[in-house]
């Protein structure tokens, strides 16, 4: 394990082989950030944990996850291996992210959703456009949503409270809360 300056380990924690934790990102000091570790927290082999992340009690990573600077990781949080939390995110108490995940900047995890194996959020509107970086909003997933395998949500998407996507959607439009979508685009069945 390497640990940077201005880490914190709560009580209990699990830190397994070859992981690093509060790497600073290009552009900033080693230490510049506190990087918080909550009690109970299960951190598996080959997880990158940058500076700036405060993470809550009994949460869990998968092997090889990668958590960029920045973010805010609720109580109980399971981060599944291969996947991967850009800058900024919030995720709130009982989130639920499965192997292989993308979620970028300003992405709002709410409470307890589920976001299955290979879903990809995102985050860029204009990919390539001069202001692309200035103007990157990230989905809002609602309390209790379901996200399924392979699905996509599209920039600044708001699935509701106890949605479920279906797998392999690609949402391309706010999903009202409760309702099931599927398809490419998702419409409501």
């Amino acid at each position: 394990m390497t640990t940077y300056p201005g880490v914190q380990l709560g009580e209990n924690v699990t830190v397994e082989d070859y992981v690093i934790i509060g790497k600073p990102p290009e552009g900033k000091k080693s230490g510049d950030q506190k990087t918080v570790i909550g009690d109970g927290t299960l951190i598996r082999s080959h997880t990158v944990i940058y500076m700036g992340n405060i993470v809550g009690t009994n949460c869990q990573t998968g092997h090889h996850v990668l958590i960029r600077e920045d973010n805010t990781i609720g109580d109980s949080v399971s981060i599944g291996s291969h996947s991967v939390v850009e800058h900024n995110v919030t995720i709130e108490d009982g989130v639920r992210i499965h192997s292989q995940a993308f979620i970028p900047e300003y992405s709002i995890l709410k409470k307890g959703c589920w976001i299955g194996p290979n879903a990809v959020l995102t985050n860029a509107r204009y990919p390539l456009s001069p202001r692309a970086k200035e103007e990157l909003e990230g989905p809002i997933i609602g309390e209790g949503a379901k996200i399924g395998a392979n699905a996509t949500i599209l920039p600044a998407v708001r699935i509701g409270e106890n949605a479920l996507v279906g797998a392999g959607a690609v949402v391309t439009k706010d999903v009202a809360p409760g309702k099931v979508v599927a398809g490419n685009p998702a419409v409501i069945i």
